[in-house]
């Protein structure tokens, strides 16, 4: 079976992060519909706090 990560990734210059590793493709999926993995939907402070010091910025996944 194959597995997927997530990778957040910036608009700015910033390099992408891996947030999680070892997901089925129905658990990445899950997490990118999350409002809190965009700083466009994003409501809770870490996220908005994140979109403040470093711009736009989303949650996507690929296979590992």
């Amino acid at each position: 079976m194959e597995r997927y990560k997530i990778v957040r990734m910036y608009f700015d210059d910033y390099p992408t992060r891996t947030i999680r590793k070892g997901l089925t493709l129905d658990k990445a999926r899950e997490h990118c519909t999350d409002i809190q993995t965009s700083s466009s939907t994003c409501t809770n402070a870490s996220g908005i706090a994140r979109t403040k010091n470093k711009g736009a910025w989303f949650d996507g996944y690929t296979t590992q």
